[in-house]
């Protein structure tokens, strides 16, 4: 049975860090519905003024951090000592777990395009050791279709595999579709399923839906897709399993319950925050 839309989320202007001008789509208002996906925002564009001032030092716990970028350069650093560079095609997987502090700089480019997806972490799981979980462009296995290219960042299409997560085994795709083409996805029956529009509309069933925009399936086990007749379409795939428990969220810090949230707030005032080093 193909999935039916269940819920659209149109993303909206935001900034967020030292002042970066961002889109987005997914926040504590669609937690229900997304679970376990928490937050979603989408990065585009071409004036580096606009994100440059990017993300200094800053706490997490409880969560994973997923940033993909389609083109573009993010240096980024920690309290545990590690730094690198996500670049064009590569995805950063960061577990925050017990608690890290971190940055993330973006540099200038001639476009800054891609995500960053928040994905909580079960109870039992919230105060696992922080760790990063990299993927360079060059790993990420790529699947050809009739007007249509897959890149598997994790999970499984077919009889290709991306890398395998540490925690949440989530699904994610990068899928682009030539103008006019379409794609069949098999999805889950249990599971979250959702797509957002990186670049391009999309039409499901009858409708269409835009760009910068977050299409939510209901029950099924498959969804269909297809690019317009004049444009282009880039999108990602995401899915995993709800985790149904109780959200306690404050800022960067996703807990389970209000007194974890205090405790946690307490510790970085009282400089015992971090768990691991």
């Amino acid at each position: 049975m193909e999935k039916s839309v269940k819920r659209v989320v149109l993303g909206s202007q935001a900034i967020d860090g030292a002042g970066v001008k961002l889109t987005r789509v997914l926040s504590l208002r669609t937690v229900l519905d997304f679970d376990p996906f928490l937050m979603l925002d989408s990065f585009d564009s071409l004036n580096p003024k606009d994100y440059v001032l990017g993300f200094p030092l800053h706490p997490h716990r409880g969560i994973e951090t997923i940033t993909y970028l389609i083109s573009g350069k993010i240096e980024h650093q920690d309290s545990l000592g590690n730094q690198g560079t996500i670049q064009d095609g590569g995805t950063q997987w960061m577990t925050a777990g017990s608690g890290i502090l971190h940055q993330e700089m973006p540099k200038p480019c001639p476009r800054m395009l891609g995500v960053q997806l928040w994905l909580n972490l079960p109870a039992a799981e919230k105060m696992t050791t922080p760790k990063y979980f990299d993927i360079p462009e060059n790993l990420v296995e790529i699947v050809n279709e009739k007007g249509a290219t897959l890149r598997v960042i994790s999970g499984k299409y077919k009889d290709v595999s991306g890398v395998t997560p540490h925690h949440i085994p989530a699904t994610i795709f990068d899928v682009h579709l030539q103008k006019g083409s379409s794609l069949t996805l098999p999805t889950l029956a249990d599971e979250t399923v959702f797509v957002f529009l990186i670049q391009g509309g999309l039409r499901i069933a009858n409708t269409i839906y835009q760009e910068k925009s977050a299409v939510l399936f209901g029950k099924g086990d498959f969804i269909q897709l297809s690019a317009l007749p004049e444009q282009e379409s880039r999108l990602l795939f995401i899915e995993a399993k709800p985790l149904h428990e109780s959200v306690a969220w404050g800022g960067p810090i996703v807990m389970n319950t209000q007194e974890e949230l205090r405790t946690a707030f307490a510790e970085l005032n009282q400089g015992t925050f971090i768990k691991n080093r």
